[in-house]
């Protein structure tokens, strides 16, 4: 009981800091939150979806490699390729993403003329095609799905799976559960408090740059993870 304790301690305390520590986590949904005006309710859903994706891959590759008795060393390179080919997808992603708000922008630029009465008159070009905006909202979804279902949780198979399978299955379950509980609450709550922050910057100005800003916080968060692996 004790050492399902301390296990148990463990994979909460693993969570908790793997997590915090990695901005890929809740930076990419605070940006696109953001630029996008998810409603709250929208933004949790995404984050729950996507962080369940992000554990299972690496719950599922630990319960085959234990099934199989495979090598833990074996399961520790195939998530090393995971992760990287995840990073890259996250860099392209916000890479084309600011492409694409740098062309919002540029599209949605304020034009100003002076009419025949001598008037100056104002307007902007508004780039809106509504089934565009509908393949951009679930293009988006899926490039953030398809990210965190590559990213695997590094810590969980070699430091939690592994010695919870050599006590029981149900401490196996227990702890596995229990990353998965803290590693998706802690992606939650990193984004709600960074969305909460943005309320009090008032940068009414850069609105029409949200898109290309959010791509290139994105890119960047990417290329953090690539250069100083956490």
């Amino acid at each position: 009981m004790t050492e399902t304790l301390i296990l148990l301690g463990t994979a909460i305390s693993i969570a908790l800091i793997h997590t915090l520590i990695g901005p890929d986590h809740y930076i990419p949904f605070i940006a696109l939150s953001k630029a996008n005006n998810w409603t709250v309710k929208k933004t949790i859903f995404i984050v729950i979806i996507c962080g369940a994706g992000h554990v299972l891959g690496s719950v599922i590759l630990g319960f085959i490699g234990i099934a199989l008795s495979a090598g833990i060393t074996s399961l520790i390179n195939i998530e090393d390729i995971r992760g990287t080919i995840a990073t890259y997808i996250l860099i392209a992603f916000g890479l084309i993403y600011m492409i694409y708000g740098i062309k919002i922008a540029v599209k949605n630029k304020t034009h100003t003329h002076t009419g025949i009465d001598g008037r100056t008159i104002i307007h902007s070009h508004t780039y809106n095609d509504e089934e565009h905006q509908h393949n951009k909202k679930r293009n988006v979804f899926w490039g953030l799905f398809i990210f965190f279902i590559l990213g695997p949780c590094e810590p969980l198979i070699p430091l939690l799976m592994y010695p919870a399978a050599t006590m029981n299955f149900f401490t196996l379950v227990l702890v596995t559960a229990s990353f998965a509980v803290f590693t998706i609450g802690v992606m939650l709550l990193m984004t709600l408090l960074g969305l909460k922050g943005f309320q009090l910057i008032k940068a009414d100005k850069l609105e029409k740059y949200a898109h290309a800003i959010a791509g290139g916080a994105v890119m960047i968060c990417g290329i953090f993870v690539l250069l100083l692996p956490i």
